[in-house]
């Protein structure tokens, strides 16, 4: 659906109305436009503090593309940006700041006490103002829970605060902020997570922290098909967000199985044809589903490489109102099918080496919504299967979570006019996202160069003001 807001608010005479009003004034977002599109262009300013590890990766990954690198350079605690590498030009931080950066890369992965957070000032302070519409601030850490010190783990701690603040300071001009701890000795995992925080794929993900730990490095791929060869299992995927996943994924070279119940077959059949997918009619709850899907893909396919479980179900009433079908359903389709759908292909070892098993959650699992406790309820179990199931999966299998915010699809343009516009105004961005913002961070995720992403739940919701 249209958000009609967005648009009048970017005219002339909107965008005066609105700030003599004090109204929010989203910025429109730069999304993908092309499969070729460089991760990052303009000009982009790197920084590090004392004892920094990632730098040099940094400044290969960013050293790539055809953006303008500069480090920072003028003051003693950035003194270490120097090692971006040749690529990266001087830009003196001690004088005035000329010019607009598309991004601001920062690794603080040498931080090892309080004071030393300081640095994050002198790179910032000066620079902040100059991110252009539509930037990037990107900062790199060390997962605290890998600090053998505590003033270490308080200084790797506070990266989060500060990133999430900076995020909602930044957000009115469509810009995002966020936040990568990987653990010692992973910085060849952080490719993909640079190339997804800094792209326009990553339009309406803002204020997250990801974790990223040790991998085998994956080989080379095509980058403008990195999928290539791969299968990929996508539920729910007649319409709204599971048709863009399917399409996202096929995009990227993935051959897609889209499922869906048999009264969406039609829909379904639509979608697979456009990309060349498979359709498989399925009630996901049946007791037989999870045996006739693993023939499915065993028949087909002979094994898959992502399982994105995104279907799902609302039954919405308060509590003390709620019928039991309503919360057994609820339970059932969100949360119990896809564990007995990851039994079934682990144990007929369907699920192939490196494979990527990817749920959808919901910012109601996070922060709860009124009359959803069945729904935030398995939402929130989706979040735990998760950390738990990414402690335990083996072969370089990887699963990680989306927790989608207020997306525009069917079922938000339903919504009553004044609670739909709430929920498209209450992030940092100020409007609703579209299905494929959530169909690219799960192509993030599924990317072979992702191997050291795992146990993750990123919220794809224009940094929520509601949760965490």
């Amino acid at each position: 659906m249209s958000d009609l807001y967005l648009k009048l608010v970017n005219t002339p005479v909107g965008k005066t109305a609105a700030q003599s009003l004090g109204l929010p004034s989203p910025a429109p977002l730069k999304r993908l436009k092309r499969v070729d599109q460089p991760f990052i262009e303009g000009d982009v300013l790197i920084g590090a503090g004392t004892g920094a590890r990632a730098i040099a990766t940094l400044g290969s990954i960013l050293g790539a593309s055809p953006a303008g690198l500069h480090h920072a350079t003028g003051v003693d605690t950035l003194a270490d940006s120097a090692q971006a590498g040749n690529k990266a030009k001087a830009f003196d931080l001690s004088g005035e700041v000329d010019g607009k950066f598309s991004a601001l890369v920062f690794d603080a992965t040498g931080l090892k006490t309080p004071q030393e957070l300081r640095a994050l000032y002198d790179f910032f302070h000066p620079t902040i103002r100059k991110l252009a519409a539509n930037g990037r601030v990107l900062v790199i850490g060390q997962d605290p829970h890998t600090c053998r010190k505590a003033p270490q783990a308080a200084a790797q701690q506070a990266l989060e605060g500060f990133v999430r603040a900076v995020g909602k300071e930044i957000g009115k001009k469509g810009s995002t902020a966020n936040l990568a701890w990987m653990a010692p000795n992973a910085e060849n995992q952080l490719d993909s997570t640079v190339r997804f925080f800094l792209s326009a794929r990553s339009a309406y993900v803002s204020g997250q922290v990801v974790r990223i730990g040790k991998a085998e490095e994956a080989k080379a791929t095509n980058p403008v098909a990195p999928l290539a060869g791969k299968v990929a299992l996508v539920t729910g995927a007649s319409r709204g967000i599971g048709a863009a996943i399917a399409e996202t994924l096929a995009r990227d070279g993935a051959t897609v199985i889209g499922l869906d119940i048999p009264p969406a077959l039609e829909e379904l059949q639509k979608v697979t044809d456009a990309i060349k997918g498979k359709a498989l009619a399925c009630d996901i709850t049946e007791e037989k589903a999870p045996k006739l899907i693993a023939d499915f893909i065993e028949k087909e396919t002979g094994g898959v490489d992502f399982v994105v479980h995104n279907a799902g179900i609302t039954r919405d009433k308060t509590l003390g109102n709620m019928p039991e079908h309503f919360w057994d359903m609820t339970i059932a389709v969100n949360l119990t099918a896809e564990e007995l759908i990851d039994e079934e292909l682990a144990e007929r070892k369907l699920m192939r080496d490196n494979g990527r098993i990817v749920c959808i959650s919901s910012i109601s699992g996070i922060a709860g919504n009124f009359g959803q406790t069945n729904y935030s309820c398995a939402k929130s179990g989706v979040i735990g299967y998760v950390e738990s199931m990414a402690r335990h999966l083996k072969n370089g299998i990887t699963i990680n979570a989306i927790a989608p915010g207020f997306i525009e699809t069917q079922m938000t343009a339903a919504m009553p006019f004044t609670i739909r516009e709430a929920g498209r105004r209450m992030n940092s961005l100020s409007q609703g996202g579209q299905p494929v913002d959530v169909a690219e961070a799960i192509a993030w995720y599924c990317n072979p160069a992702s191997a050291g992403v795992n146990g993750n739940v990123v919220r794809v919701c224009g940094q929520s003001l509601i949760g965490k």
